[in-house]
């Protein structure tokens, strides 16, 4: 079944060496290969560095119901975001106290899409737990237009957000340029955000040269429905994840194959209003996936592994124990995953490619180290000594029960 349905990142040769191509070019060239890259790809060749006052005055033109809707979305996801904030843990056994320094990394940089539309949300979702988690910089690449502006929603975002600096950098060269700095781009210790397949190999091949948050991708969508659920509801849901571009897949999961049918005619009759690029991605990353029952249901959407799993079914909240892969879950009719992309407060960077197998979406910890801290408590390490040497005399790490030796003859 996985063999069937799983969509692994399919990153086609010529994009690797593309993307392997680009960053070099960034990390010999610096500040003027940037400049090189932007006028390339954007036909920008300007200023990179977006200015605070730029930000601001962004923040002031934008519609002020847009900035009504920005501040909410903000609340909401700093709300939950700080709910991730755990205290420090101390552990005392045998004498010896362990604890965790919990340390925020330095710097981060986010990016941003801006291509095909300005992800304000994005912003959001990427700056603000890094925020919360107490991080000092944070940086935003994200695209030029060709005229070198950045969308006000983006940059009234970034205000909102508290950023410390906007880049106009995109692709695969902003990821470069945030991993390995330029004259003008300090290098940062963690990558985060979503964006193309381009954008996705280049945080692949940076990865150990910095942190990455997950294979954030092109969209994706499984929704588990039956004949409790609105064919058209399902059909908007996948058009809306394909909306964001290639790559991505939508499917529908049932055991009713009426609900089949008519899911599929909904589509049909939508794609003629939404034109021939939803249907050419649809056609390509788009499924009906017909199965005996719920549980298998949930085995499909499991080998799937999507990045959003609507459960649009009665009972739904039942099925929420079978989860075991999915980057966010979505329960109910009324819970489409465009809540969970804006205002639920969870984050919308959320693993794609088959990745829920083994990662989950971008949190608070994700911008956060854990450093041990070791005590022994008076009198404690004769108790030890023995079990110590034991161990490593017995992996013949001879300067290892040494060290403990001599400590118990001082």
């Amino acid at each position: 079944m996985r063999a069937a349905l799983a969509r692994p990142p399919d990153v086609a040769d010529d994009v690797s060496v593309a993307v392997a191509a680009i960053l070099a070019e960034v990390r010999t060239g610096g500040d003027a290969a940037l400049r090189a890259l932007n006028a390339r790809f954007n036909s920008w060749d300007g200023e990179i560095e977006v200015t605070a006052d730029e930000c601001a005055a962004a923040l002031e033109r934008v519609d002020p119901d847009l900035r009504t809707a920005l501040e909410f979305a903000r609340d909401q996801i700093v709300a939950w975001h700080e709910l991730q904030r755990s205290d420090e843990p101390e552990h005392l056994r045998s004498g010896v106290r362990v604890r965790e320094l919990v340390v925020p990394v330095d710097r981060v940089g986010c990016y941003v899409p801006g291509g095909r539309a300005p992800l304000a949300s994005s912003v959001l979702m990427t700056a603000l737990p890094a925020r919360v988690a107490g991080v000092g910089h944070i940086a935003l690449c994200t695209p030029p237009q060709p005229d070198g502006s950045v969308h006000d929603a983006i940059l009234a975002a970034a205000r909102l957000a508290g950023i410390d600096v906007v880049y106009r950098i995109g692709g695969a060269q902003a990821i470069a340029a945030l991993a390995y700095g330029t004259e003008s781009i300090a290098s940062v210790d963690v990558i985060v955000g979503p964006g193309t397949a381009y954008t996705a190999e280049a945080k692949r091949q940076v990865a150990g040269e910095v942190a990455i948050d997950s294979y954030a991708g092109p969209s994706e969508v499984a929704i588990v429905a039956d004949s409790t659920a609105s064919p058209l509801l399902v059909a908007a849901d996948m058009l809306a994840q394909v909306e964001h571009g290639p790559g991505g897949s939508a499917a529908v999961i049932t055991w009713d194959e009426t609900v089949a049918g008519d899911v599929e005619r909904e589509l049909r009759g939508r794609l003629g209003a939404e034109g021939t690029d939803a249907e050419g991605w649809l056609r390509k990353g788009g499924r009906v996936v017909l199965v005996d029952g719920p549980a298998q249901a949930m085995d499909a959407a499991n080998a799937i592994a999507p990045e959003h799993l609507e459960l649009m079914c009665a009972d739904a909240e039942d099925l929420v124990s079978l989860v075991r892969n999915a980057g966010a879950v979505f329960v109910g009719n009324d819970a489409s995953a465009v809540i969970g992309d804006y205002v639920a407060g969870v984050n919308h960077v959320l693993p794609t490619g088959g990745t829920a197998r083994y990662t989950d979406a971008l949190r608070v910890d994700d911008f956060r180290k854990h450093v041990h801290v070791v005590s022994l408590e008076a009198g404690a390490l004769p108790s030890l000594a023995p079990f110590v040497t034991k161990l490593a005399d017995t992996e013949g790490l001879t300067a290892h029960a040494d060290a403990i030796r001599l400590r118990e003859t001082q």
